[in-house]
């Protein structure tokens, strides 16, 4: 730690990962100090969180005073103390930093996976509270199995509930899974279908028997369940059936019901308002649906297995005159984020529970199912879908609805006729190329949430089926779609919009500028012909090379004049 880093993190203010103590008034005690510290251990993230000492809420330094009984601050026994007095032991990075001749105590605190209290058996965990600022709220026992749900330590589905007896399991939800497994079309495990019940929940994980029943776990009684023991034993498990208009509400019903009936109900109700769009491509006729049922399908399926089931709130299916949004308590898992959603490696918060709707055809056997919902709203010419509205406490799908893109949803038929089927990434790039019109290497990169390896290839491949073309060189190149692809997406002119001025065009915009104004930047260049930083660069480098301008200046001051 130095004063320059120690200032950005003053300067960003508290958040989750930084805390701020002062002690302008009075100094910190042990017992105050640890619980910052076991605060800041048990925040959601895994990267170390930062307890400043010595700087007051608003982020004014004041410095941090001597501990108690002590003349110094001493920041080998701090670190001792810390580690004396928390279970299980946290071991700190601690360090007094000088902060323009005044000492700010630095503790860096590494982020736990599993609980971590105080000696004195003292719990607690950092949130962003309700005015949007951080805050230490207790720890409680139900949020330290979902907390460890999350970094895939404890699967809370697995737990087995003790009064829960075998007449809690309805013969009829054993019948319905047998069933789904062979209407699966080889998507389900069949070698579950000639188990007797018991042996096929033991099969599942959804109970503990040994020739006879032990306990019924939290999974059996999700997946078979009958509905008065679903209420009484697992009172958080709720999902809403909404479809909205504007602000009138026509349909609004709560299941507490177990997970393959519910799934049942949920697309048969899907089915009842699915509607479709007819498009003619030779002799093939192709149904363009509101919206693709295995998107919806796939995003309810992942909002019950991944919902935090110690949670209070229902997994709610909002059916809106433009969108449908699927969400669920708890947030994304651990090492799952925005902007590596498509990449990531299946983090399930409740394994058993992915793993039975697998067996049961439900979902993906991949674990991609993710991966389904974005292709499915892609090739079917609707925008993709968004998790932007996640938050820490919930994950809310939403799938865009309105017009289908009909001559977008023409072109992948047809390449797919032609032995050319389109890959998501294809259809990530080539969709946001008809929206955002170019692109660089680096946004085709945070596009597809790979390398830039992947990104050249993907782009490659378009550019080698007509697709895409590419201008400019080096770093100042970018893409766009070819003059073929906006003419049969029944945009010829976009192209000349998309391609712009020749670069003939832009050489003579560029000397007319300075003969009326007497000189031009990089930055009045990019403006001027609609060109990023790099590419104006090497149009202006072309300049100076033929020897029709003259640069003066370095960086960012440089700029260009006529040549004498």
């Amino acid at each position: 730690m130095n004063t320059k880093v120690l200032r950005q993190l003053i300067d960003g203010g508290e958040t989750l990962r930084v805390e701020f103590k002062g002690e302008n008034n009075r100094s910190l005690s042990d017992a105050e100090l640890l619980e910052a510290v076991v605060c800041l251990a048990n925040r959601p993230g895994n990267e170390s969180g930062w307890l400043l000492v010595g700087v007051e809420d608003d982020g004014k330094v004041t410095g941090a005073k001597a501990r108690p009984r002590s003349n110094v601050l001493e920041p080998q026994k701090i670190q001792a103390l810390i580690a004396n007095r928390t279970r299980p032991s946290i071991t700190c990075d601690v360090e007094v930093v000088d902060y323009y001749k005044k000492p700010v105590l630095v503790i860096k605190v590494p982020t736990s996976s599993v609980p971590v209290g105080t000696a004195d058996g003292k719990y607690l965990r950092r949130i962003i509270g309700g005015q949007g600022r951080p805050e230490c709220v207790p720890f409680h026992f139900s949020e330290m199995v979902a907390r460890q749900a999350d970094v895939g330590m404890r699967d809370y589905t697995s737990l087995p509930i003790p009064e829960a007896g075998g007449d809690v399991l309805d013969p009829l939800e054993f019948e319905r899974l047998r069933r789904m497994i062979r209407e699966s079309r080889g998507q389900g495990d069949s070698t579950l279908l000639e188990l007797p019940d018991l042996e096929l929940a033991k099969a599942l994980g959804a109970v503990e028997a040994n020739h006879q029943l032990v306990a019924v776990r939290v999974l059996g009684l999700l997946l078979f369940g009958k509905v008065d023991a679903l209420r009484h034993f697992l009172p958080t498990h709720e999902v809403a059936f909404q479809v909205l208009s504007g602000l009138e509400v026509e349909v609004n019903e709560f299941f507490q019901w177990p997970l393959f009936r519910l799934m049942e109900e949920i697309a048969s109700r899907f089915r009842a308002r699915h509607r479709e769009t007819e498009l003619m491509v030779g002799f093939l006729r192709i149904g363009i649906p509101d919206y693709p049922e295995r998107a919806f399908r796939e995003g309810l399926a992942n909002a019950l297995i991944h919902r935090d089931y110690t949670r209070m709130g229902a997994v709610h299916i909002q059916w809106h005159e433009d969108r449908i949004e699927i969400s669920n308590p708890g947030g994304f898992p651990e090492g799952v984020r925005l902007d590596n959603l498509l990449v990531t490696p299946p983090r399930p918060r409740n394994s058993l529970l992915a793993d039975a709707f697998r067996r049961a055809g439900v979902v993906e056997r991949t674990g991609r199912g993710i991966d389904t919902i974005f292709f499915e709203q892609l090739r079917n010419g609707r925008p993709p879908p968004s998790y932007e509205r996640s938050t820490d406490t919930d994950v809310v799908l939403v799938l865009p609805g309105g017009q289908a893109n009909l001559n977008f949803v023409g072109l992948v038929a047809e390449l797919h006729q032609q032995g050319h089927p389109l890959k998501l990434d294809d259809l990530l790039v080539l969709n946001r190329l008809f929206l955002d019109r170019r692109l660089t290497i680096a946004e085709v990169t945070h596009t597809i949430q790979k390398g830039e390896v992947e990104a050249r290839g993907v782009l490659e491949r378009l550019v080698e089926m007509g697709l895409v073309e590419g201008r400019g060189e080096a770093r100042g190149r970018v893409y766009h779609l070819s003059a073929a692809t906006y003419r049969r997406l029944g945009e010829k002119s976009a192209y000349v919009r998309t391609r712009g001025f020749e670069p003939l065009q832009q050489e003579q915009m560029i000397l007319q500028y300075i003969e009326k104004h007497g000189r031009i930047t990089r930055r009045e260049v990019a403006e001027l012909c609609r060109l990023s930083p790099d590419q104006a660069k090497h149009l202006l480098k072309r300049l100076v090379r033929t020897t029709r301008l003259i640069k003066h200046g370095k960086f960012k001051g440089a700029w260009y004049e006529l040549a004498p």
